[in-house]
């Protein structure tokens, strides 16, 4: 069947920065996908850990088409009952003191990068600006966060970057310590490093951190994009950890699959974000803020947390007991629902290609670098869709292996 908008639609008209599959879904409902031809897919990757409340959730269809009959957008000049309420919730529910609403997790990231060094300088000096970040990390696409993620394949080509950034080993408690100084004003990391391959901070890690940045005068930053929101099966995974941030920042599931992102911080550090110093159009937006606003009420709920737990416990028997079959995976690893199968050394590199077997047999699932499977699905999958979906998935695992192990042979 020939479609109007097909994937050649794409390279005509579209930037080349993306290579998207040839499959275009057009309708979705819970965990289920239908492309244009009316095949069903099982959705493992949640729109990259962004639908926590799957596709189309009635409630927050409700809400979204309620408020677009209300109210649509107002300049920063004004603000607006919804985002007076989300910030509200958010500062009831986590730490913080104080909010500033973006669009992305990027553009959070970016204002609580520019925050850390601007609460440095007008507290103590200029030269109180080196941030502290870790290799493999990713903080999002602007040339500042870029810079601050660990990863020079997403920086390369694109300079000169902003200096007074200093990439250390994750998890590596010796190398913050040898390097955090007076002239440090912030260390930002993940709870759980996702592009990296899905592995968390080890909790002696995190609390020394913490205790460094006390000791040096230096703000700590939880960069939360993809772990909050219910991911890990807590609200935020700070809150697991028993560390507490200066500055935390949240986005893909806040908004259930509606563009938002938000910055989280603490009295000290709002206190020097005086009128005019950062902004954003649309941040606080109303159709964002309510939507938001429904998000945090569906999953701040004891047994929905409790939920993912369970959710959790069943994924990883059941790729325990497919990996037993196939021995594809070196280790299956993460917390709650982000989850990182990462493949042995004889299949490194072909995560992408074990992706495309997945999506064949009807299955979404996400890559974390070239050796990892990453799954983020919804935090309310039916454990009937996790069975079906892992059984697809156990499908292309063991024709993944075939085809690989003929290569290998031949």
């Amino acid at each position: 069947m020939t479609h109007v908008f097909n994937r050649q639609t794409f390279d005509e008209v579209m930037m080349p920065n993306y290579a998207p599959s040839a499959v275009i879904p057009v309708r979705g409902e819970g965990s289920h996908l239908w492309d244009q031809d009316g095949r069903n897919y099982i959705d493992f990757a949640g729109g990259i850990a962004v639908n926590a409340l799957g596709h189309c959730h009635p409630e927050l269809v409700k809400v979204l088409t309620d408020q677009a009959k209300t109210l649509w957008h107002l300049s920063n000049v004004w603000t607006n009952e919804p985002a007076l309420k989300l910030a509200q919730q958010l500062c009831q529910l986590t730490f913080a003191d104080k909010v500033y609403f973006a669009n992305s997790g990027a553009e959070a990231n970016e204002a609580a990068l520019k925050a850390a060094r601007h609460w440095a300088v007008e507290t103590f000096s200029a030269d109180k600006h080196e941030i502290i970040a870790f290799n493999n990390a990713f903080h999002g696409r602007t040339l500042f966060t870029v810079s601050t993620g660990g990863q020079p394949k997403y920086s390369q080509g694109f300079g000169p970057t902003p200096g007074g950034i200093t990439h250390l080993p994750y998890n590596d408690i010796d190398a913050l310590d040898t390097r955090i100084s007076h002239h440090t004003c912030a260390v930002i990391m993940e709870p759980i490093q996702g592009e990296a391959g899905i592995i968390p901070a080890d909790h002696d890690f995190v609390r020394r951190a913490r205790e460094l940045c006390d000791e040096n005068n230096a703000l700590l930053i939880f960069d939360e994009i993809q772990t909050g929101v219910g991911r890990t099966g807590e609200l935020y995974a700070y809150q697991k950890l028993g560390v507490t941030p200066d500055i935390l920042t949240t986005a893909k599931a806040l908004g259930g699959g509606f563009p938002i992102g938000a910055m989280l911080c603490n009295d000290q550090v709002a206190s020097v974000m005086g009128i005019g110093t950062h902004g954003s159009t649309y941040g606080g937006n109303p159709l964002a803020c309510s939507v938001a606003s429904k998000v945090l009420d569906l999953v701040n709920d004891q047994k929905l947390l409790d939920g993912v737990r369970e959710r959790h416990l069943l994924f990883m028997d059941n790729l325990d007991e497919l990996n037993e079959r196939c021995h594809l995976f070196h280790q299956i690893r993460g917390e709650g629902l982000l989850i990182g199968c990462e493949l042995r050394d004889r299949w490194k590199g072909l995560a992408r290609d074990l992706l495309v077997k997945a999506q064949e047999v009807g299955v979404m699932v996400l890559i974390a670098g070239p050796n990892v499977v990453r799954m983020a699905p919804s935090l309310i999958i039916p454990p009937e869709d996790i069975d079906e979906g892992l059984k697809r998935f156990g499908i292309a695992m063991a024709q993944f292996r075939e085809e690989h192990s003929e290569e290998s042979d031949a």
